[in-house]
């Protein structure tokens, strides 16, 4: 009887421990331009269930070929649809844990312009966007730039970043007059200037998806914070960013 009460009470203390003793670490993959509020996401994760969120960020395409190549992350939050798909088709992700955490919005932004977009039809000097082949930022900027007939004439003026924070960067550092960046960067680090917010009938939707990966060494915390993005704290956080949820259903 003494043996059983102890084994009891160690179960009962392990059960109770603070959540700063007892919490996991999850290592999460996000794309650069989610950074800002997935730090905010992790924090309040954090809090809510005392497990650790240590973040890597980079472009989409660089993070997936570190995960195809074996790097250890846990969950990975794209910024688009096609490389969480992809690692789902071939054996690295969960196929049921797959979600649109997010739509992104693309704005054209210009330092020194009161209306970029009238800048774009001029004779600017450098325009800077996101890697087409890496970033879904830039897939979407040179897909808007397609459907205004600007593609061939602006791109010899292109200056390309790995991912979209780059691209932010050229535009802030003045080494480009003007750029696509995203929305989200803009609320996160207020700057000057004018900018035009890309109707999204100009390039597919900015879907981005994020899937659990097969060799976390967490599955259940990692199901939690996927299942974290559908509370009303995420929510906010995405709407004070510049992001959108999918309509449910």
């Amino acid at each position: 009887m003494r043996r059983f009460r102890n084994v009891f009470l160690l179960c009962w203390l392990l059960g109770n421990l603070p959540a700063s003793l007892a919490g996991e670490t999850l290592l999460v993959a996000v794309a650069s331009n989610f950074m800002g509020p997935m730090r905010e996401i992790g924090a309040a994760f954090e809090r809510e269930t005392g497990h650790r969120v240590t973040l890597a960020s980079g472009s989409s395409g660089k993070l997936y070929a570190q995960i195809r190549y074996g790097a250890p992350f846990d969950v990975f939050l794209s910024a688009d649809r096609e490389k969480p798909q992809a690692l789902i088709d071939a054996g690295h992700a969960l196929p049921d844990s797959r979600i649109t955490y997010a739509l992104g919005t693309l704005v054209l932004w210009s330092p020194g312009a009161d209306d970029p977009l009238a800048l774009l039809n001029t004779d600017f000097n450098r325009l800077a966007l996101a890697n087409p082949r890496l970033a879904p930022y830039g897939q979407a900027a040179e897909a808007t730039l397609d459907k205004l007939n600007l593609l061939n004439a602006t791109r010899p003026r292109w200056v390309q970043g790995e991912n979209i924070a780059q691209a932010f960067q050229f535009v802030a550092s003045g080494n480009a007059q003007l750029g696509f960046v995203a929305l989200s960067q803009l609320r996160e680090h207020p700057v000057s200037g004018g900018l035009w917010e890309v109707p999204a009938e100009l390039h597919p939707p900015i879907r981005q998806d994020g899937v659990i990966l097969n060799r976390s060494k967490n599955i259940n915390i990692s199901k939690a914070l996927i299942g974290f993005f559908n509370s009303d704290s995420v929510r906010e956080i995405l709407s004070r960013y510049g992001y959108r949820q999918p309509e449910s259903g």
